[in-house]
């Protein structure tokens, strides 16, 4: 071996530390000495390498480290004295690859590529090997900054994802988090092959989870490093992330109970690769399962299922799940309640939601109206009336005009608005169910925080290290606040202007810099909520603080605020403000809502359909449609026509998607999405109505029901209302009848008259085109001989020909209608 020519190349290539190369060196020398124990037929790794490029030699160090996992003890060749030599070998592989490009007389001068190279290698991935890390992220604003580059983030993104360094490091191509080539990407490189290994590895579709983009994960394996054996992790309730907290199981049939059946959290990946995270079915983004026949026949449970479906089976009945499970699949309702004006429609549809939500329908009028407007409150029922100008961008989603930059900067874009359709079909999408406990922030202080700007994609990985560490962050000058003394607002005033960095003025109360890091520090306390903005217009995360203020550097030199937060909800997509509060969110990093504009029902709606002590069954949401027929259909549902019908909504058997023409989003309707139409005959014929439409929904009649009326002042309502309808059907037609509704309300005949005078008379002259004649008819106050006539609601008075018209006999008489003053119901006196 020509070993200090190696390690003079080493040094030249950036390794400084001596210690390093002599540790490089000793491991290339020791394989070579043990070439025949290796099963290599060569004498020295000079003729290893010609023959075969090392090809041999680094697949026997990788079949080492595969039987090491299993608890072999081959490695021994190498390491004799070593317990745990997983890591170590593959340092070794990748050591053997560099004493390769040495013999191969590549050159290792000082350019940035080779020095970026080394410096990665040498400071992360063989120092995180050497902890027995599963994986290491590198940062290459840190990389830059230890090497004394300027701004050279394309080089370094370049040279950490070639093919010459991830076979220097022996790694696979890294996971890249945040913008493609900037000085806040992060490379996150999996060192721990066993971390990932399905034990399954021969079927590996037993089981597979998919969110609701279609992506598919597969549960992995971890190796624990304490006691050598690789097990499949599940999240006890109430646990953290930690690998010690975690339960062990070890077939997919226990992931599978785990997920599906008890509702915790277990350890999963993409199949195309990428972390490996906590995630549970139904609660975060997995909404569908495939699961192999005979491990769902073990388990008691279908073989495909999705998050409509409860995963609430109990521990001691799984033998009863798949009839649990079916007995509480979610069938979407698509309704239509039509009839003549007054029969009831729209307080018909508050009944029908209130039962479609899952709560109990009180019989007494008022209460029933409070459980409506308690459930409306809370975004569980949205009410929208359709009129002629009613539109696909109104109710589906739209580009308006907004500003250009939340910044306050001038100028103004188009961006993608949703429309009401939109807005409740996310939030059914996301329900995972109410929870068994109820949340309440009752004596709660409510806080807006950004973390990181959600423009800008250099700061992308900052939220997504908060929600995965439990934990807020916040900027501001890279003081550390924890000293009591900052308790006072005077005493940041001085740290800053002493210590400060970020700006040249004098800082003062109102500063910026001053302002926002005593909130965090001293208004925020432990249990109050904290909402994380995404831009002005969006919310992406609602957390309950659950610690008080630490200050933890970080080499990027930003973001070292911090504080625990317990995240309850969580939608990286992002929610309109609206939902919540009554106003767009402001520039300020950190800020108390008011009490005032805060939606508190619907607030601790999103936060409760998110908890892990809930059944998994997501909550109903209903859309209510008044005058369904008053717009053209067509028009305003456009493509969407199609996922209305129940065996296309997301989750069912049939479902579809479709790209959305304004936002580019691939939409689909959550089957926990009802949807109540009311239609009023009397304005347009069902007959008429969108074919499209009617094949897709369920009709309801409601006619009037004049048995509900009570006799008022002697009067019999009841008789009143059937004559005149049966008149109007002989007349006319059924379907411009006098609905109830008009006198249900009635108490006195001063009711009954305003009644017939300004609503029944007036929509009778509708029906009948001002044909008084009809109308009389109608009343009763109809009569064949000509001449005046004094009727119970109407008067007649025969009109005499004008000066010059020529007298006919033969021609109809013309009469003068007027309603009288006062009514008289002799013929429907009571009983």
């Amino acid at each position: 071996m020509r070993e200090e020519a190696f390690k003079a190349w080493l040094e030249a290539g950036g390794a400084r530390a001596e210690a390093a190369r002599n540790t490089r060196a000793y491991a290339v020398r020791t394989i070579e000495n043990n070439l025949a124990a290796l099963g290599s037929p060569h004498a020295d790794l000079e003729s290893a390498w010609k023959a075969d490029r090392f090809e041999q030699l680094r697949q026997k160090l990788k079949d080492l480290r595969e039987d090491s996992l299993q608890g072999g003890t081959r490695h021994r060749i190498l390491m004799p004295q070593s317990e745990n030599p997983y890591n170590r070998l593959e340092s070794w592989r990748s050591w053997l690859g560099q004493y390769g490009q040495f013999l191969s007389g590549e050159p290792r001068g000082q350019r940035d590529a080779d020095r970026i190279r080394q410096h990665v290698l040498e400071h992360y991935i063989e120092t995180a090997r050497e902890r027995d890390a599963a994986s290491v992220d590198v940062l290459v604003r840190e990389v830059n900054d230890a090497l004394g580059l300027r701004q050279a983030w394309p080089n370094i993104c370049q040279a950490l994802t070639n093919s010459i360094f991830l076979d220097m490091a022996a790694v696979e191509a890294p996971e890249r988090i945040g913008a493609p080539q900037s000085s806040a990407t992060v490379f996150r490189y999996r060192l721990n092959e066993a971390a990932d290994i399905e034990i399954d590895a021969g079927n590996p579709t037993l089981f597979v989870l998919f969110d609701s983009a279609g992506a598919a994960f597969k549960p992995v394996v971890n190796q624990n490093r304490q006691t050598g054996q690789s097990a499949y992790r599940i999240k006890p309730a109430g646990a953290s992330n930690r690998a010690d907290e975690a339960i062990e199981v070890a077939t997919i049939a226990e992931v599978a109970r785990a997920m599906l059946i008890d509702g915790r959290p277990a350890r999963v990946q993409s199949v195309s690769g990428g972390s490996v995270n906590y995630l549970s079915y139904g609660k975060q983004k997995l909404v569908r399962y495939e699961l192999d026949p005979a491990i769902a026949n073990e388990i008691g449970l279908p073989a495909k299922g999705e998050v409509a479906q409860s995963m609430s089976v109990g521990r001691d009945v799984q033998a009863e799940a798949h009839n649990k499970m079916e007995m509480q699949v979610v069938k979407p309702t698509n309704l239509i309640l039509y009839g003549p004006p007054g029969t009831g429609k729209t307080y018909a549809t508050a009944a029908e939601a209130i039962r479609l939500c899952g709560e109990p329908v009180p019989q007494d009028r008022q209460e029933l109206m409070a459980a409506y407007r308690r459930l409306l409150d809370a975004g569980r029922i949205e009410f929208v009336t359709f009129h002629q100008s009613t539109s696909y961008e109104d109710f589906v989603e739209a580009l308006r005009p907004t500003q250009a930059s939340d910044d306050g900067s001038a100028g103004f874009e188009l961006r993608p608005e949703q429309g009401v359709f939109r807005r409740i079909a996310r939030r059914a999408e996301t329900s995972t169910g109410p929870g068994d406990a109820s949340f309440s922030i009752a004596g709660r202080r409510v806080f807006k925080m950004s973390i990181g700007e959600a423009a800008n994609p250099d700061d992308a990985h900052l939220f997504e290290e908060a929600i995965a560490g439990g934990y807020t962050l916040l900027g501001f000058e890279e003081i550390d606040w924890s000293d009591q003394r900052f308790a006072n607002r005077e005493a940041i005033i001085e740290a800053v202007r002493v210590q400060g960095v970020l700006a040249q003025s004098d800082p003062n109360a109102m500063s910026g810099r001053v302002q926002m890091p005593f909130i965090f520090r001293n208004w925020v306390k432990a249990g109050d909520i904290v909402i994380v903005s995404k831009g002005n217009g969006l919310f992406r995360a609602i957390g309950e603080i659950a610690g008080d203020y630490q200050f933890v550097p970080r080499d990027s030199g930003t973001y070292g605020h911090r504080r625990a937060v317990r995240w309850l909800w969580v939608d990286r997509a992002g929610v309109p403000v609206s939902e919540i509060y009554a106003r767009n969110f402001t520039m300020k990093s950190i800020y108390q809502l008011t009490d005032a504009d805060l939606k508190v029902p619907a607030l601790e709606r999103y936060i409760a359909s998110q908890q892990d002590t809930g059944t998994g069954a997501p909550e109903s949401f209903v859309l209510i449609i008044d005058e369904i027929n008053r717009a053209n259909i067509s028009k305003v549902f456009g493509e969407l026509i199609t996922l209305l019908e129940p065996d296309k909504r997301i989750g069912q058997t049939n479902a579809l998607k479709v790209r959305l023409p304004y936002s580019g989003d691939m939409f689909g309707v959550p089957a926990n999405l009802h949807i109540i139409g009311t239609m009023n005959t009397a304005d347009r014929s069902i007959a008429l109505l969108d074919t499209a439409l009617r094949r897709r929904f369920e009709f309801r009649e409601l006619m009037p029901l004049a048995s509900l009326l009570q006799p008022v002042d002697g009067i019999d309502l009841a008789k009143l209302l059937a004559t005149i309808n049966e008149r109007i059907e002989y007349l006319f037609d059924r379907e411009h009848q006098i609905g109830h509704a008009y006198f249900i309300a009635c108490k006195s005949l001063t009711d009954v008259d305003e009644v017939m005078q300004h609503k029944v008379i007036p929509l009778l002259a509708e029906y009948f085109y001002e044909d008084w004649a009809k109308v009389a008819a109608v009343l009763g106050d109809g009569h064949d001989s000509e001449g005046d006539r004094e009727g119970n609601f109407i008067d007649r008075r025969r009109l005499k020909p004008p000066k010059g018209m020529m007298s006919d006999d033969d021609a109809a008489p013309r009469y003068r209608w007027t309603v009288r003053d006062k009514f008289s119901y002799d013929d429907f006196l009571a009983e």
